[in-house]
């Protein structure tokens, strides 16, 4: 880990014309925004990180207070470590499983980081661990969500406890999708196309959907948490009165802790509204750990192993208390965002320029002001009135038939995903050694990603595709600088 003293604010640079017009409505509604502003280093103002290294992701809001970084190291340390097989010696963390695809939160995002999916280079064999695959079948479920397969649930679990079988493997290769940029330069994207096999409770129910989502970095997710509703309807609102294709609309879905439907901020495809919805569901979900939210575990009745299986904490649901559970989602919502990087280097401020000229920024919104935490209780008053930079519109947008997975998840259909944050992709390689994006971790590095785009986006891709070779090389610098 190497922290790195603060330094002045990186150049400003004008986006200028048409383009800059456009964006104005995107780019913040705080008194003093310019488009195509840069803001220097700081990601969330005073609640900057200044690391890079391995531990760039795991840096509490260097604003918290002694009582707070204490909650924040409880919360980490159930965070990062395994939970184990009922019956233990400790009813503290017993309770794994019955299925399970990690044996805790820092499982699937290792150092607070970003998942992948199983290494090409080793020929797909491994069983993904911090990638998920969503299951679900033709309908709407309760609250207007998915509809579970009736054997497999919402989810499979290749993972499993002693005298239980594993749901079953995941199973993945590859297509191989060549083009040229307009100077000439090949390129060669890898599809990948899943299938399940060994599923130990016979098949998938007559048009059950498959949709592969890759663990996220968590670094700066409490500060999404904290943007205004108003400020994400605004985004919708703006882009509809735009010309060209850019139409994001909001997920609206079904939170736990809230009791009620809220806007959707978190997932791939927006279907969490709050950390503490999303980190109750995924302790069900991924580890197996019952809480008050979700007393049960996720047998179904063809899984006879699975209900026979012994629980944890001496077979009194919950697996994990309010207070541990709420420990680990404040954790979570006190994760600073890294400093940005190599701000001043020209082919940064050139990369930025071509960023709002073609059009990137229309979704990946620079900034905002945060609110209030949609429960204080579970974060801290130190997220609020914060500028941060995260560009994000946490809008859902059609990306065409190329990313699609036919899978519908409350609003969004079949081809929609949230557009994802962009802070920190630059430091990816330092904390998890990869540089695999996108929902399911198919692209290899910023401009794969966006050679995936289509649907909405396809108009950057296009503008993208005639970049000469410096140019894409600035366009890269740019955006692994945030």
């Amino acid at each position: 880990m190497k922290l790195r003293p603060r330094q002045k604010l990186g150049l400003l640079i004008a986006a200028g014309g048409a383009v800059a017009a456009l964006l104005w409505p995107l780019w913040g509604h705080s008194k003093g925004d310019k488009a195509g502003r840069a803001q220097g280093e700081l990601t969330a103002d005073q609640a900057t990180a200044f690391v890079t290294g391995r531990n760039a992701f795991s840096m509490p809001l260097p604003t918290l207070d002694d009582e707070e970084r204490a909650r924040f190291a409880v919360g980490n340390s159930f965070f990062r470590r395994n939970w184990v097989e009922a019956p233990a010696s400790t009813t503290a963390r017993d309770g794994l499983g019955p299925h399970f695809i990690a044996r805790s939160c820092g499982g699937c995002h290792v150092q607070d980081g970003r998942g992948a999916p199983p290494d090409f280079r080793q020929g797909l064999s491994d069983q993904p661990v911090a990638l998920l695959m969503r299951l679900s079948v033709p309908g709407t479920g309760p609250h207007g969500g998915v509809v579970p397969d009736p054997v497999y649930g919402d989810q499979l679990n290749n993972a499993a406890i002693q005298g239980v079988e594993p749901e079953g493997q995941v199973h993945i290769r590859h297509e191989l999708i060549r083009g040229r940029f307009a100077d000439g330069t090949p390129y060669t994207l890898r599809k990948p196309v899943y299938s399940l096999t060994r599923l130990a409770y016979g098949p998938l129910a007559p048009g059950a959907m498959l949709s592969p989502r890759i663990a996220p970095q968590m670094a700066g997710v409490g500060l999404l948490e904290a943007i205004a509703e108003a400020d994400i309807l605004a985004n919708a609102s703006a882009q509809a009165a735009m010309t060209g294709p850019i139409k994001g609309t909001p997920n609206r879905v079904w939170d736990d802790f809230a009791g009620a439907h809220r806007l959707g901020r978190f997932g791939w495809k927006a279907n969490q509204a709050s950390l503490a919805s999303q980190t109750a569901g995924a302790f069900l979900g991924d580890i197996g750990i019952t809480s008050t939210q979700h007393p049960e575990e996720a047998c179904t009745p063809s899984q006879k192993d699975c209900l026979a299986a012994p629980r944890g904490a001496q077979g009194k649901a919950p697996e994990i208390d309010d207070r541990t559970l709420g420990d680990v989602v404040f954790y979570q919502a006190t994760l600073a965002p890294a400093a940005r990087r190599n701000v001043d280097r020209p082919a940064v401020v050139r990369g930025e320029a071509l960023f709002v000229q073609a059009q990137c920024a229309s979704c990946h919104r620079p900034s905002y002001t945060t609110g209030a935490p949609p429960f204080p209780r579970l974060s801290s008053a130190k997220v609020s009135g914060l500028k941060i930079w995260p560009y994000t519109d946490l809008l859902l947008h059609d990306m065409g038939s190329g990313l699609a997975d036919g899978r519908p998840d409350y609003a969004a259909h079949g081809q929609q995903w949230k557009t994802p944050p962009l802070w920190g992709v630059g430091l990816i390689h330092d904390v998890n050694g990869h540089r695999r994006l996108l929902h399911d971790g198919r692209a290899n590095g910023v401009l794969e990603a966006i050679l995936w785009h289509g649907g909405e986006a396809g108009q950057a891709r296009q503008q993208v595709l005639q970049l000469n070779a410096r140019d894409r090389q600035a366009l890269v610098a740019f955006v692994e600088s945030l």
